[in-house]
């Protein structure tokens, strides 16, 4: 077989009953992400208690956590090209509900800060491999709507997580280690196992196109066995097998533009979004709110969470991707700035809310955005290396929110995490290429272009 043309084939799908059980798998895999990612800051307050452990150690911890985070995702790109799409989904989950679920055995703030970091390079691993998995496996016309989909099931991980926390932390001096056997429950994602397809379109990268072919009549039955009879596939255009991607193929003319563009999104995606969420429980019981009401709080503020995944699924096929990130960008600077200027419940509550609705929207939006600025042979690459730096990024962002609170007061830490906010917003509306095709594709475009 010359060419599985896997591209054109997945594209003229309908929706159906295979594409929706995918869905829940990776919303099934988001889900125990969202609800692992920010276990260390819904027990911190708790620690800091029992334990002792001082802001700095706190921001020592999310540092490393987030070096983990780096390292996951570069590995995860570069295992996800050797191993295959799905085979590196389920290894990467497994791995961080193995260490979230050591992290309850934890007995000093050393050991549980290993284990985080260990559990953290799973999570990431795992959400770059996601994100490639969804944008290969949906077509082209509907991915960015799937994309948000999984995010609207898996980012009810968060609110859950913190209610739960709100409950069982204040319980006992044990109690908080529950948060992290819940967390640990990713590993469940095995069940879905059977139900999942290696991507064609990797198969196809590799030159393997026999496999891919397999595997999309596969496909094509379960469909068509729902839907009837499919339409004809658009011609293919023939490619060389794509040979493994090494590092300096980013730093080609082709690929260097949507290379920087991204690392800056996930940098300033990164330090805004876990500057906020990582310490606003910490923050908020360092200025005189119990440790109940700041985990309370918080939980609270991310029942936006949810809503913000189904708005970017609204929105994220319908108008320019670049566009969305920039307005939802801008409101989440000015949401969180106002959060950080009032100390009044309700109103932390109010503006807490619309920066979680707006925050995981734009993440929605990002995770359909990135990989379509890369061909299917740098893609895995370009988008593994770009989210790692992001979280690379937030090595030095705890420690400077650390800093900035202790010289400067709490204010200023969101002052900082509005400004990193809109240089993010300000990137993308200058920088940032459209990909939204005005018709259909034939073939994969050139980076920075049309939608793949």
């Amino acid at each position: 077989m010359q060419h599985a043309n896997a591209a054109n084939r997945l594209d003229r799908l309908p929706i159906s009953r295979f594409h929706r059980t995918t869905l829940l798998a990776v919303a099934f895999a988001y889900f125990f992400e969202f609800a692992d990612i920010n276990s260390f800051a819904t027990t911190a307050p708790k620690l800091i208690d029992l334990w002792g452990v001082t802001v700095d150690q706190v921001a020592y911890i999310t540092s490393l956590s987030f070096v983990g985070m780096f390292l996951g995702s570069v590995v995860a790109g570069a295992v996800a090209d050797r191993w295959g799409r799905k085979k590196t989904l389920l290894r990467t989950t497994l791995f961080f509900g193995f260490f979230s679920f050591v992290s309850v055995f934890s007995w000093d703030v050393v050991s549980l800060g290993v284990f985080r970091v260990l559990t953290s390079a799973g999570l990431s691993a795992m959400t770059v491999v996601a994100v490639i998995y969804v944008n290969e496996m949906y077509p082209a016309a509907v991915r960015g709507k799937f994309q948000a989909y999984a995010m609207v099931i898996g980012i009810c991980g968060t609110p859950v997580t913190n209610l739960i926390a709100s409950l069982v932390v204040p319980l006992s001096d044990w109690s908080w280690r529950l948060v992290y056997l819940w967390g640990a429950l990713g590993i469940l994602l095995v069940l879905f196992s059977r139900h999942l397809k290696e991507s064609p379109r990797w198969y196809e990268s590799k030159g393997d196109h026999a496999a891919a072919d397999t595997v999309l009549r596969e496909i094509e039955a379960l469909v068509s066995a729902e839907k009837g009879p499919l339409a004809v596939p658009a011609e293919p255009v023939a490619e060389p097998p794509a040979v493994k991607a090494p590092l300096r193929l980013l730093l080609r003319k082709r690929y260097l533009a949507p290379t920087l563009l991204l690392t800056v999104l996930w940098v300033t995606q990164t330090i805004g979004f876990f500057g906020y969420s990582s310490w606003a429980p910490t923050l908020l019981s360092k200025e005189g709110f119990s440790v109940e009401k700041s985990v309370f709080y918080v939980a609270l503020t991310t029942v936006g969470a949810p809503l913000g995944s189904y708005l970017a699924s609204l929105v994220t096929d319908r108008f320019e991707r670049k566009w969305c990130l920039v307005a939802f960008g801008t409101v989440i600077a000015v949401c969180g700035l106002l959060y950080g200027l009032t100390f009044d419940p309700v109103l932390i509550v109010i503006f807490g809310f619309l920066v979680n609705l707006f925050e995981r929207g734009y993440t929605a939006l990002a995770y359909a955005y990135s990989p379509e600025l890369f061909d299917t042979r740098s893609r895995s690459l370009g988008t593994g290396i770009t989210y790692g730096i992001g979280r690379l990024s937030n090595a030095a962002g705890p420690l400077i929110i650390a800093a900035l609170y202790n010289r400067t007061g709490y204010q200023s830490v969101f002052y900082f995490i509005a400004g990193v906010w809109m240089v993010g917003a300000v990137a993308l509306a200058v920088f940032g290429p459209r990909t939204r095709p005005s018709r259909p594709s034939v073939r994969e475009p050139k980076p920075a272009a049309s939608a793949t």
